[in-house]
């Protein structure tokens, strides 16, 4: 066995490395040492005199010593420290908890970032923090997950975001504020609670605590489209290409700044190579799709909205934008044919009314459209964020309805 895998952690026994999420933690050797014991030994108690002889190959130190390296390496563990077990007269064990397949699980399928992926995940969490209660990694997924169903609109937001704040509570709770947690505190205060002076606070210092924390940097560029801070925007991005220029949200976060700045030719092109190197991703080939609208290639967006629509059949906006790809075509039958499968479908799920109201306005429905404004408003669409700088949304410009909408997004709730 060379190497020992545990929560988001990988140790290299030959090497005595130990990367966290492929990033090394640095540990001095002795430090290593002594994480080499307590993994051959996993789940079982090490006492001092057997962790002396192996960690230290038999040279003399005291308990303290002893007591003081394992604390380097619960330090060096960060919020999973507390897997490391002291018991009295019996010595340290790191105790990985039972729930841990659950959660790699859990975790693998919400990266589908699919309503259907999303599910699946949110069964895997449920049933490990079943297991295990006090897995703070649990209630971390679910939080994630609930979140993730708001932004995406794969749920309603109104609905879902409570069980965000309920599984989040728990989970600093249990793990303490994480940057993670406090990023998904932080895009909670800007998309859905519309508090964004905290938002932005709460964003820097989850940088100031992990700057390489690239997700932080895709969503504070989106917290700055909905201050009108589009230079920012791009600034932000271009750090968190610095962190991990090969995360797919960051293109895809990229091709929307483009576009609300009208720099479609630039928008297309990042698309363009976005699509290449991600090319399974309906948000990367969605928003591709956007750009080639607003730049006027309607048939190349079409090609591409449908083929988003088939990697992600159960998420009914990519259908609603497609239906507005094709009145603008001028093919008005076929769009609506699927506004009325979209009808059909609210009887039992969530259509995200924001891209509705885009979809009626193509197809000249204004007053129909101004009333699905009105229920994104009531039901907090995660998209109406990005209104005051979106180009599908210029043709409600200048209605007083539109900017009390705009009002609203500003507003804290």
């Amino acid at each position: 066995m060379t190497e020992i895998s545990f929560g988001p952690f990988c140790f290299d026994m030959a090497a005595g490395k130990l990367l966290r999420d492929k990033v090394e933690v640095r540990l001095r050797p002795q430090v290593r040492q002594v994480l080499r014991v307590l993994l051959l030994h996993q789940g079982r108690s090490v006492s001092h005199d057997q962790m002396i002889a192996e960690a230290w190959q038999g040279t003399f130190v005291s308990r303290h010593t002893v007591d003081v390296t394992v604390g380097e390496v619960k330090k060096s563990l960060g919020e999973y420290g507390r897997w490391i077990v002291h018991r009295p007269k019996m010595g340290y064990s790191l105790e990985v908890p039972t729930s841990d397949e659950l959660v790699r699980k859990g975790w693998h399928f919400w990266y589908r970032r699919t309503p259907e992926g999303a599910q699946r995940a949110i069964e895997c969490f449920e049933q490990a923090a079943a297991e295990c209660p006090g897995d703070f990694r649990a209630f971390d997924g679910l939080s994630t997950c609930y979140l993730g169903l708001a932004t995406f609109g794969m749920r309603a937001p109104r609905e879902v975001y409570r069980d965000f704040l309920a599984a989040h509570e728990r989970a600093v709770a249990l793990g303490g504020l994480t940057p993670d947690l406090r990023c998904n505190r932080a895009h909670g205060l800007h998309m859905f609670e519309h508090r964004l002076p905290e938002a932005e606070e709460e964003f820097r210092q989850t940088l100031r605590e992990k700057p390489a924390f690239a997700t932080a940097h895709v969503r504070m560029s989106l917290m700055y489209a909905t201050l009108e801070r589009l230079d920012q925007a791009l600034e932000i991005l271009r750090l968190g290409y610095q962190a991990d220029p090969l995360l797919p949200t960051l293109p895809a976060a990229e091709v929307n700044v483009r576009v609300w700045l009208r720099q479609y030719d630039e928008a297309i092109a990042i698309g363009t190579k976005a699509v290449e190197l991600h090319p399974y991703l309906q948000i990367v080939r969605a928003n591709f799709a956007q750009a080639l609208q607003c730049a006027g290639h309607l048939e190349d967006a079409l090609a591409e909205y449908r083929l988003a629509s088939v990697m992600c059949p159960d998420l009914p906006w990519l259908r609603a934008i497609e239906g507005t790809c094709l009145a603008s075509l001028g093919r008005r039958r076929e769009a609506r044919a699927i506004l009325e499968e979209l009808e059909d479908m609210r009887a039992s799920r969530y259509v995200d009314a924001y891209y509705m109201a885009v979809f009626r306005h193509a197809l000249g429905q204004q007053a129909a459209a101004f009333g699905e404004l009105d229920r994104a408003r009531d039901e907090n669409s995660a998209f109406l964020y990005s209104m005051s700088v979106d180009p599908k949304a210029d043709a409600f410009r200048g209605d007083r309805r539109f900017t009390r909408l705009r009002e609203h997004v500003r507003t804290p709730v």
